[in-house]
This record gives C-alpha cells, structure tokens and sequence, in this order.
C-alpha cells in the first residue's frame, strides 16, 4: 500500500523560512532511514503558496487565482509517498518524524488509491491505466 504523509504548513513554512541546518540534518537522517528501510518512494519541501496558485473549476469554466492563501492549517508545506504494509506501519514511522517546525505541528497520512481500488473499472482502463505508471516510471528512471 501506498502512503501520501502530508505535512502541514505553518506560518513560518508560508513565510518561506528556511529550515535550520540542525533541522535540515535532522531530516536527512530520518529520509536516510526510510530509504535504507525501502519504504520511500518520493519526498519533497514545498515552497510557499505565494509561488503557486490554484484553479477553480464551475462546470466548463476554469478561474486562476494566485497566491498566496490566507488559510495556513488548509497548505501543505510538504510530503512523503512511502510504501508500506499498513496504516498503522505508516503511523509508527511519522511517529519518528522529527517535528518538522520545532513548534506546534501538523501531518497527515493518506493512502493513496491503488488499481485494485477500482474493481468496478472496467479491465481496458485498468490496463491502460497500468501502461500509463510503467511508462512514467520508465521516463523517472532515465
């Protein structure tokens, strides 16, 4: 099972404060145990969401508008995609995150959705699907 680990922005994340190197050494320690353990599948800092923007969408109609956002406790400043065996593995391990502001913080996990969720699909999209990911993985790869 796939595992999106979210963390929250903060005030802080949004001002673009940069990590400290104690706090940059800290994660990269961490990041090292989740690749030694084969669990990681991607992981990555966010900038602000004054450097983004978001699109709404009304039936056919598509509106842009830039950041940043006001509401810090809805952005994330970040994320893993881990692969492991269960909810409650992917809790142990944020568990052991070192707290990404040295203050108040926030992650979330979420199981990302995998080809076997869609048993109702017909077999056509799940194959074409299937295509898509190992022609992407093979891109990612070189």
């Amino acid at each position: 099972m796939r595992f999106m680990v979210i963390v929250k922005a903060n005030a802080d994340s949004e001002a673009g404060v940069m990590p400290t190197e104690a706090e940059l050494l800290e994660m990269g320690a961490f990041n090292e145990e989740l690749v030694k353990a084969g669990v990681l599948l991607a992981g990555e800092g966010l900038h602000p969401s004054s450097r983004g923007a978001r699109v709404y969408f009304s039936g056919d109609q598509r509106t842009v508008v830039d950041g940043p956002f006001t509401e810090t406790k809805e952005l994330i400043a970040g994320f893993w995609l881990l692969e492991l065996k269960s909810l409650e593995e992917a809790v142990e391990w944020v568990k052991r995150v070192p707290n990404p502001t040295g203050a108040e913080s926030q992650i979330e996990i979420r199981q990302v959705f995998a080809s076997e969720d869609f048993e109702n699909a017909p077999q056509e999209l799940i194959d074409r699907e299937n295509e898509l990911r190992a022609e992407s993985d093979a891109r990612a790869k070189g």
